[in-house]
């Protein structure tokens, strides 16, 4: 079983840079033909979060594009750059996401189950897991504890010593999280993005990784 995480595309409309600076779609593009290049091919692909730069569904429309060319389905949670029902009608054909509420899912692909949070605080930076996104984690684990599980979020639950990116990470229901996983030893590690960079911990007795951006990085600003 290979599965591939990538993270925050940020993806802008055509011809438009993030931030004024950075050429996301160009970089997007990269990270596609690498993934078509690995030998072996991964079972499937994992985002998470912040597809869109803006939310806009003219982004939404270029990453179909993208995820189309790959031949392994793709599963995503959205950021803060997301916006939750554009986000749900973009990728409504996967099959994976929620008619309606929070964007979490449940996927099992061979012996591994993958579990989906859905972090976005609409309006905000910072991410918060809701009661019912919480229980829905318990529920999913409850379900299958001889699963080898992945769980995937948006923003990392602990803090990396960027100072500005610690103070928009998870905030309400980190603990509730790390407590959760605790109690679930088929948990085998919790995937994240936002920080725009490759960092991991032990969170919740678990290794806990954040994937770097695709695009541009944060600056290791201590």
């Amino acid at each position: 079983m290979l599965i591939a995480q990538i993270s925050d595309l940020h993806i802008r409309p055509r011809g438009a840079l993030a931030y004024g600076v950075s050429e996301t779609n160009l970089f997007a593009e990269h990270a596609i033909h690498a993934l078509l290049r690995l030998a072996p091919r991964p079972d499937c692909v994992l985002v998470s979060g912040d597809l869109a730069d803006c939310g806009l569904d003219e982004e939404y429309t270029l990453l179909q594009e993208l995820f189309a060319r790959l031949p392994m389905p793709v599963f995503a949670v959205p950021g803060n750059h997301d916006r939750r029902e554009p986000f749900r009608r973009a990728f409504a054909g996967g099959g994976y996401l929620p008619a309606a509420g929070y964007l979490n899912f449940t996927v099992d692909r061979g012996p591994v189950r993958i579990v989906g949070l859905d972090s976005l605080v609409a309006g905000e930076s910072h991410g918060a897991l809701a009661a019912e996104t919480l229980d829905f984690l318990a529920a999913s684990l409850a379900a299958r504890p001889e699963a080898p599980t992945l769980v995937m979020l948006h923003h990392p639950p602990f803090a990396t010593g960027i100072g500005h990116m610690d103070a928009v990470r998870l905030f309400d229901g980190a603990a509730e999280l790390g407590a959760i996983v605790a109690r679930h030893p088929q948990v085998a590690r919790i995937l994240c993005g936002h920080v725009h960079r490759s960092i991991q911990t032990v969170f919740g007795g678990r290794p806990c990784q954040i994937a770097p951006s695709v695009a541009h990085q944060v600056a290791l600003d201590l």
